[in-house]
């Protein structure tokens, strides 16, 4: 399938760049250092890890946003929050994928399913968990839409 390629749209009030034009989103602007100040050692190792995790699919921006972090390559793919003992996250993939693993899963379309897992140890940052991110990195570009 072809990557879709159209031009990206950018809010006037906060600058945000998104694949559809007039996105409905929070409108405002938000700081890394919002979300990390007074973290925990711990929770802050988890979210680096989970960061070094998602680049490795390839180039990807990093939003802070109200209440979670996102990441976006066309669209937004994956995001955290912060918890007292980790992380809470979410990948969004094409297809509904029932594995335990996963805390929830909401169907927001036919291709676009929200994935909620947990991050409570480094253990959590495995093979699998970067199977799912790999195949959102993918939705994030766009790649399962069709021309």
């Amino acid at each position: 399938m072809a990557e879709t390629r159209s031009k990206m749209w950018r809010c006037s009030g906060c600058g945000r760049q998104f694949a559809n034009r007039n996105q409905s989103h929070s409108c405002a602007r938000h700081t890394l250092r919002e979300h990390l100040r007074g973290r925990t050692p711990h929770a802050l190792a988890l979210y680096r890890a989970f960061v070094q995790m998602v680049r490795r699919c390839g180039p990807v921006l990093v939003l802070p946003e109200k209440t979670r972090i996102a990441f976006q390559v066309r669209m937004s793919f994956a995001a955290i929050r912060f918890r007292r003992d980790g992380l809470d996250g979410h990948v969004v993939l094409a297809r509904r994928l029932d594995n335990p693993r996963f805390t929830r899963i909401d169907t927001i379309s036919p291709r676009n399913h929200v994935h909620h897992f947990q991050l409570r140890s480094a253990e959590d940052l495995d093979s699998e968990l970067f199977a799912r991110v790999r195949e959102a990195y993918r939705v994030g570009r766009q790649l399962h839409l069709k021309r």
